[in-house]
């Protein structure tokens, strides 16, 4: 039988209370649980210390004997210095898809063909009235 630590809610309509329990993996999240741990009120202030409640002992019962916190279970008990959460980390999250990486390159591509079209006319541009005053100068002389 595997167990878990995870979150078995109560409470009203869009006034959830949780209770932090072990419990059978295949039972129903507010099912039969085998013990309750801690509680957990999410309407009270971050800093309340009545926020999360947990039986120390008996979490460190539940995970010596095998049970698996659930995310946000393992949260907590990182706060508490019970057990500690190991720390997740994807770079390539943060990374933009294969189509957004295509457009990045054509605009970009845009962007160096607009200044290269820009740079030959300003030089163009440039040379034409060198090109007209010495042309002025040889009709006077």
């Amino acid at each position: 039988m595997a167990i878990a630590l995870r979150l078995s809610r109560g409470g009203a309509k869009k006034r959830p209370y949780y209770r932090i329990v072990a419990a059978d993996t295949r039972a129903r999240r507010d099912g039969k649980y085998l013990e309750q741990i801690g509680v957990y009120n999410p309407l009270l202030a971050k800093d309340d210390e009545n926020r999360v409640k947990l039986i120390e002992d008996r979490v460190r019962y539940w995970l010596g004997v095998g049970a698996q916190p659930s995310d946000r279970v393992a949260r907590f008990l990182d706060a508490a210095g019970i057990k500690e959460r190991a720390a997740r980390n994807n770079p390539q999250k943060a990374e933009p898809g294969e189509k957004a990486k295509e457009r990045a390159e054509e605009k970009a591509a845009k962007q160096a063909e607009a200044e290269e079209a820009a740079k030959a006319a300003a030089g163009e541009a440039a040379e034409a009235p060198a090109e007209e005053a010495a042309a002025e100068e040889q009709a006077e002389g």
